[in-house]
């Protein structure tokens, strides 16, 4: 989990007001996406920062801490962005896409670099984030392009598919899944899982799909990366699931067997997605329309 401005600007509007519920309409987000972001901030620091009572909220220590940390790096943002003003004429043009993991690290690399020779004059940021959060950011107008799973609601923007990216379980050489080309999820939640980190919006997604089933998964170590945990799998210690794009890429290094899940849910897809693609500045929407023409449809 990566927090950010917004996040501590959040924690500031709560601390000020001493309730959750205020704190996120200060913040323009709702009362259950404060919440996550709170907690998400908890788990980062390993630390409780609120106190939560019937008629509001307490800060911590740790909360105090934070609280004044925040105010401090609010002030300097504050500060950068005005310093930082008198360049902004000579700077070249930049182009912000918000991305999830999977699209950053398996999609973007190889079409990136087309789009940089034919427009010397634009420099491209990409914004790594949670599927849920680039929603957000969108939905708020702090963002205006990205590219997210389409396991998210996304019903009040407007999306493209952009790639199908489908999830495969992966199991080491002569594991009793080996036998398999497809399976559903049920048939292997009585194994241990090498997983990704709690906050991972994958790895919540697949947690999701395994209460419905009535199990709780049992993992037998948690890592920040697919290639760290196509290691740990090619080596026996448990299975994983990860995007099969993924999965291709590192099954040249590391040698495990891939399995295709069943089911709507892992069959996902990867939507370029905007509140207005009309109503985007004119370079957003040329590079929108670069991305679309160089969609991936294998």
């Amino acid at each position: 989990m990566r927090f950010d401005f917004f996040d501590l600007q959040l924690f500031q509007h709560i601390a000020s007001t001493g309730s959750l519920t205020k704190g996120a309409e200060r913040s323009a987000i709702s009362l259950q996406a404060a919440s996550e972001r709170i907690k998400k901030l908890e788990q980062y620091f390993d630390s409780r920062l609120l106190t939560r009572h019937t008629t509001g909220v307490e800060l911590t220590t740790a909360g105090h801490a934070l609280s004044e940390h925040a105010r401090r790096l609010l002030q300097q943002k504050d500060q950068l962005e005005q310093d930082m003003q008198r360049f902004r004429q000579q700077a070249s043009e930049a182009l912000t896409l918000w991305c999830n993991s999977s699209a950053q690290s398996e999609y973007l690399p190889a079409l990136l670099p087309q789009y940089l020779v034919v427009n010397p004059d634009i420099n491209l940021e990409l914004h790594e984030a949670e599927s849920s959060d680039i929603v957000e950011a969108l939905t708020l107008g702090v963002a205006r392009l990205g590219l997210v799973s389409s396991f998210f609601d996304t019903g009040h923007l407007q999306t493209q598919e952009f790639a199908r990216d489908p999830l495969v379980l992966i199991c080491p050489a002569g594991h009793a899944l080996c036998r398999h080309t497809q399976l559903n999820l049920v048939d292997a939640l009585k194994y241990g899982f090498i997983g990704l980190m709690p906050h991972h919006s994958l790895q919540q997604s697949i947690e999701t799909q395994a209460r419905l089933l009535g199990f709780t998964i049992q993992y037998r170590l948690r890592l920040p990366n697919f290639a760290a945990i196509a290691e740990v799998v090619a080596k026996g210690a448990g299975i994983a699931i990860m995007p099969a794009c993924a999965a291709q890429r590192l099954q040249a290094d590391y040698a495990f067997h891939s399995v295709h899940l069943l089911g709507a849910w892992a069959n996902r897809k990867l939507l370029l997605a905007a509140q207005d693609f009309s109503l985007l500045p004119t370079n957003y929407q040329q590079f929108a329309a670069f991305l679309m023409q160089h969609r991936i449809t294998g």
